[in-house]
């Protein structure tokens, strides 16, 4: 068994180590062919050389047969899509990889330590999702920033249309104004709108790269507005404020139910806290639950009826707005 636990370790380290060779290389071999072909189009010393190819190319992973393998997944749009929510720059090949790789090292160290498949298992499962568990992180906190900064820019905006400009030059301002997230996501739908999109599909690309209700409100009114007319800083001005109450009444929501969700903690943290205490001052008494076998059925039963009870204290205690 110590041979076949090495024998994972080391193929698990090798494959991490030849994958980040391969993205290594490949990152460094565009960057040279770049910069020369942009020496030659200026030297004019490479008459032969072929057109520049200028259309957008998007890469799930620098390593060619993984890339080809991640774009016939269905589930690789919306990893992807996260990845750009979450301005994460790598691709998500990157995080396949180390997801991979993580499960594999974690695996191979709990069954050495723990002897058991079954939870050997269960932190393979645990560790492969740590990477995505970050993009997830990462995202909400980036959506949380956009939507803080958006009330104010719509009234930047609003204002902008009372004094007389027009729509562009107040998302103009928004990305002069404001810090990212809003001035990269406002300067990306400005930028295509220059380069001839339409302002109704540069709206939805904003919507799709941006996960926030508020702004969905503010896009299908630009829309509405587009085709019946009305008075455009009114409206979103009337949007920003709208936003800003939303925070208000998320804000008391929250204030009311803070008893709720620190008894859920405690109650949630009980258990293990008494569990502990046991072990500390009578081990033999609390060993039952693990070496008999009536003793793991117990434990495990309610461990279910734990997690069943903390799901529905979540769900007592999240209120969407």
């Amino acid at each position: 068994m110590p041979l076949v636990l090495s024998v994972l370790v080391l193929a698990a380290f090798a494959y991490l180590a030849v994958a980040t060779v391969l993205v290594w290389h490949s990152r460094g071999r565009a960057e040279k062919e770049r910069l020369s072909r942009r020496l030659g189009e200026l030297t004019g010393r490479e008459p032969d050389a072929a057109p520049l190819d200028i259309v957008k190319k998007h890469q799930l992973s620098a390593v060619p047969w993984l890339d080809t393998m991640l774009s016939r997944q269905h589930w690789t749009a919306a990893a992807d899509r996260m990845l750009a929510q979450a301005d994460i720059q790598a691709p998500l090949g990157v995080f396949v990889l180390s997801s991979l790789v993580l499960a594999v090292i974690g695996a191979v160290f709990i069954q050495f330590l723990s002897k058991s498949t079954l939870i050997a298992g269960i932190g393979a499962g645990f560790f492969a999702v740590l990477p995505f568990w970050w993009i997830r992180l990462k995202r909400r906190r980036r959506m949380a920033h956009f939507e803080k900064q958006l009330p104010e820019a719509l009234d930047l905006v609003a204002r902008a249309l009372k004094a007389g400009h027009t729509f562009n030059s107040g998302m103009a301002m928004v990305g002069q104004e404001f810090g990212d997230p809003i001035r990269k996501e406002f300067g990306k739908t400005l930028e295509e709108i220059n380069f001839g999109v339409t302002l109704l599909e540069a709206l939805d690309n904003i919507m799709d790269r941006v996960d926030c209700p508020d702004l969905n409100f503010f896009v299908v009114s630009l829309k509405i507005q587009s085709e019946t007319g009305g008075n455009l800083a009114e409206i979103v001005e009337n949007i920003a404020s709208l936003i800003r109450e939303r925070f208000k009444l998320r804000g008391r929501i929250r204030i009311l139910s803070a008893e709720g969700r620190f008894a859920a903690l405690i109650l949630s943290l009980m258990p293990f806290g008494v569990a502990g205490a046991i072990y500390v001052s009578n081990p033999g008494y609390i060993g039952l639950l693990v070496d008999d076998p009536l003793g793991r059925m117990i434990l495990w039963t309610c461990s279910g009826m734990m997690l069943f009870g903390i799901l529905v204290m979540r769900k007592m205690i999240r209120i969407n707005v």
